[in-house]
């Protein structure tokens, strides 16, 4: 039956409805802490048909209809129901409501902060609650809502669900956001809270350990400003492990009890299946000297060399790690391993940190019982390596981690005992001690853009505590997924709120130096600038911050709010990938494939003078050119004032020059940008230049080739990041996205002695339909490097590291300072487009070293002269690295000439060289 719209007497009745609503609900008992799965339904609505909900609340008085609108002789209402069960066919009244609302067009305009977080929701019908009816929105909120329009009959002419968030963060955010969420601890006592704003009923369970049944159900209690349901206890609570019961209308399914771990969680049992209470500064947690370690000091983001590593990968083959530690924390413990020997050696040359991939809780990864498959000895170009290792991807042990379940907790696989919560805690810990102990900083590659899952399913933690809040919701209210999984809403204040209390609590209790955020353009700039001051707060220092700042998906060109992405992030200090010189000096873009993948060659591997077979033998030089560049863009920190002259003789600030239709130069300030050729993600430098670099290419100019990618990124004006395994010519078998291939097509061998190119066809999944091709370069022995040659790329990418580090003129912090001190010869049109040349001035700057500094980077496979008359007259030696009897490289000791004179250079060919003036 509908009811009469809201009055004052009205709405306080209705403050009683979810209390009701166990009258006819079961309520929790110590059963539903032990029940099979995770939920169990408590009541059904009767149409479990998803209404599209296209509306939005946009504060908690106003809602928008977008494409609706008021005719003459109908109306707006908003049906409400507790426990669901609506229903609302058209051309018929709406039945099963508890309460209706009718609802007036909103008079005058938006608060302006409202008006701009919802700009992208369409034109349509905005309506207001009537001041009478506004004490009641919070308690709508925890029931089925429908908003209808309907004739004077009350027949249905149209009907939408809403998305609530505006609503929640204006009724709730403010006062939660003063509240500790998770376990706090004060004194005696401990506090456990969640903020469940729509729950009906909450209530926690508690288990006396990592297994057995429940021991007790204690119930919470509302607040009802904030939305947090809290347990208040003693003592006895701390070492016991708990999970929550949330009662809570989920829409298609209808009032739900959901057994649920913590979001907030600090610690977990095997498998996330429960959370654990304990206190983070709890001596019992911290490895003997933790107090007292301190991370190497940093002076700025321009003096970052990141290493990016995987834990597995790390150590899981490293023979000289006991068996029991390979593959987890424990594995970089071990400090005459020839991994941390390797480790050791970057950070003596000057490598600053070390970037984990994903080592919070991850989702897919099986935390007890997880398999290894045996792969079988095959040929090089056999599909029988990817099926074995495929056959058992969903139960291995690897997995790259891209897929969060908890925010806030180490990953147990990679702990010795993942089902008690403390061994994880501790042993991440001695794990960044070790780092820190050898002179690396350690840094976190963390997910915040989306999650492993939504809704009613079972690895859902968010969305089954506040159903349709924590996740970005397209037009019709489905969740989307751009960045391939449950996109999160971090425009939403406790969607932020999560991600910044993650943030602080891996720097104050894990000590974590710095963050590369996945896929960070889906997040909005204000919320990572809000970030940076809580984690630099947090630490009492400077926490750098980076990123990768893709443009797309549904917030794509600032569709829903300031983007934290390459062209919105100038001025913020926050780091971005830079895919300009990426793209110039590898070739193509990373989603090429088949004929693309080899005919679109780059700056390093042959782009118009060393075609392969497949290349366009009438592609003009003008192509090489601009690839040049945009590689001295990347080499000038990717500024965007930056000038220079470009291929037509003109000169260029780096915003006018053009990447794939975008401005080439978009960064405010060199550490705004981070340099690449290669990270995990897509194939390896080693595996693309297969693709790429003609057939006939020995074995020694490959690794010759990958050096010159190290180089670009070692002379590069910015933050400089090398993948781990760079250095190793790394090979994955051409796999182009190894993030669930195993161990298999992921290894590391730290004794130099195999790239693994040529284990196999990569798995079908994301390469089947290049195998014709790969199967003809992977049974190609020729191009498999010698122990030699994978030595020799360390070596040389050791001695780059060097360099760098020699001087700062290579870790410009200032973009002025840029402009003023750094020229590129050898451009314009009459350029030689196969050098790369950079001079700059160290006159009066501190740390400098040297008064000049002239680097060389000759792609080509001959060696090349070039008159430079700007510098003629002038007199430079070789860096002292390149003079030391142990440089890896001895072609500019042997072959590289100057003249000054003539201003005339011979440069080496395949060779990256540095000059000095003292």
């Amino acid at each position: 039956m509908i009811r009469p719209a809201l009055t004052p007497f009205a709405a306080l009745a209705l403050l009683g409805i979810a209390n009701a609503v166990h009258a006819t609900a079961p309520l929790p008992s110590l059963a539903d802490c032990d029940m099979p799965g995770f939920a169990r339904t408590l009541v059904a609505q009767p149409d479990t048909r998803r209404i599209a909900a296209r509306a939005h609340w946009l504060d908690a008085h106003t809602l928008r209809w977008p494409g609706e609108q008021l005719r003459a002789g109908e109306r707006f209402r908003l049906y409400h129901a507790a426990r669901g069960g609506l229903q609302a066919g058209h051309g018929a009244t709406v039945q099963g409501a508890d309460t209706v609302l009718t609802l007036q067009p909103a008079s005058g305009q938006l608060p302006a902060r409202v008006a701009q977080r919802f700009a992208f929701v369409g034109a349509g019908a905005t309506l207001a609650i009537d001041d009478h009816d506004a004490a009641a929105v919070g308690e709508l909120l925890r029931g089925q809502l429908l908003l209808v329009r309907e004739d004077a009959q009350g027949r249905v002419l149209a009907t939408t669900a809403l998305q609530h968030a505006g609503a929640l963060d204006a009724l709730y955010a403010q006062a939660a956001g003063h509240q500790a969420l998770g376990v706090e601890l004060d004194g005696a006592d401990i506090r456990l809270a969640l903020w469940a704003p729509t729950a009906h009923a909450v209530a926690a369970c508690l288990y006396d350990g990592p297994r057995g049944a429940a021991s007790a159900l204690v119930p919470a209690r509302r607040d009802a400003a904030s939305g947090i349901w809290s347990h208040d206890g003693g003592r006895d609570l701390a070492g016991r492990y708990y999970t929550w019961l949330v009662d809570v209308y989920v829409p298609g399914t209808g009032l739900v009890r959901n057994r649920v771990t913590d979001p907030y969680s600090v610690g977990l049992s095997a498998d996330s299946r429960r959370s654990w209470i304990a206190d983070l500064d709890d001596p019992a947690l911290k490895p003997d000297g933790w107090d007292d370690s301190r991370a190497p000091a940093l002076a700025a983001q321009t003096d970052m060399a990141i290493y990016e590593l995987h834990v597995r990968d790390f150590s899981i083959h490293d023979a000289t790690v006991p068996e029991a530690d390979r593959g987890r924390y424990l594995g970089f413990t071990h400090l005459e391993s020839d991994g941390m020997r390797h480790l050791r050696a970057l950070s003596e040359a000057g490598m600053t940190d070390v970037h984990l991939l994903p080592v919070f809780d991850i989702a897919t990864i099986p935390e007890t019982g997880c398999t290894t498959p045996q792969v079988p000895d095959a040929a090089p170009d056999s599909p029988l390596q990817q099926a074995a290792v495929m056959a058992q991807a969903a139960t291995d042990c690897f997995n790259w981690g891209y897929d969060p379940f908890h925010f806030n907790v180490p990953e147990g696989s990679y702990a010795s005992d993942a089902d008690h919560a403390a061994v994880r805690i501790r042993e991440f810990r001695r794990m960044v001690m070790a780092l820190h102990g050898i002179g690396l900083r350690v840094g976190m590659d963390v997910v915040y853009n989306h999650t492993s899952a939504s809704g009613q399913d079972g690895r859902s933690v968010l969305d089954r505590i506040v159903p349709g809040y924590y996740h970005r919701l397209d037009e019709a209210g489905a969740v989307t997924r751009s960045t391939c999984c449950e996109n999160t809403a971090t425009e939403h204040a406790m969607m932020a709120r999560l991600m910044i209390d993650s943030a602080v609590l891996w720097v104050k209790h894990y000590g974590i130096d710095s963050f590369r955020f996945d896929l960070m353009g889906h997040q909005p700039r204000e919320a990572m600038e809000r970030l940076q001051q809580a984690v630099d707060a947090a630490a009492g220092r400077r926490v750098q911050l980076i990123g990768e700042g893709w443009n797309f998906g549904e917030v794509a060109d600032g569709a829903r709010f300031v983007q934290a992405s390459q062209d919105s992030l100038g001025g913020s200090g926050i780091g971005t990938f830079s895919d300009r010189a990426r793209d110039a000096l590898r070739g193509g873009g990373p989603a090429d494939s088949g004929t693309t993948l080899l005919r679109e060659q780059g700056w390093l591997n042959g782009l118009v003078y060393a075609p392969n077979a497949h290349a366009d033998p009438a592609r003009p030089r003008s192509d090489l050119l601009h690839a040049a560049d945009l590689a001295r863009v990347g080499l000038a920190g990717t500024l965007r004032e930056y000038r220079m002259t470009a291929a037509d003789g003109r000169v260029k600030r780096l915003d006018e020059i053009d990447y794939k239709g975008q401005p080439a130069g978009y960064a405010s300030a060199p550490g705004e940008v981070v340099n690449y050729v290669e990270n995990h993600d897509n194939q390896t430098l080693f595996d693309i230049n297969v693709f790429k670099l003609p057939r006939d290419t020995t074995a020694e100019d490959r690794a010759r080739v990958q050096v010159l990618g190290m180089a670009h990124t070692a002379l590069s004006q910015g933050v400089a990041y090398f993948h781990a395994g760079l250095e190793t010519l790394r090979s994955k078998s051409l796999d182009r996205n190894s993030y669930d291939s195993g161990d298999w097509f992921n290894r590391f061998d730290w004794t130099l002695r195999d790239n693994f190119f040529g284990t196999g066809l990569p798995p079908e999944r994301d390469n089947g339909a290049d195998w014709p091709l790969m199967r003809l370069l992977l049974a190609d022995s020729s191009i498999k490097p010698q122990p030699r040659d994978i030595v020799f790329a360390r070596d040389a990418l050791l001695d780059l590291v060097r360099i760098r580090a020699s001087t700062s003129l290579l870790r410009l912090r200032d973009a002025g300072d840029i402009q003023r001190r750094l020229r590129f010869p050898n451009t314009g049109p009459g350029q030689n487009p196969l050098v790369l040349v950079g001079h700059l001035d160290g006159r009066g700057l501190a740390d400098a070293r040297f008064d000049e500094l002239l680097y060389f980077i000759n792609a080509s496979s001959d060696a090349q002269t070039l008159d430079l008359p700007e510098l003629h007259g002038r007199r430079y030696v070789l860096h002292p690295v390149h003079l030391s009897a142990q440089a890896a490289d001895t072609r500019p000791r042997e072959s590289a000439r100057h003249d000054p004179a003539q201003g005339r250079f011979v440069v080496p060919a395949r060779t990256a060289l540095v000059y000095v003036t003292e």
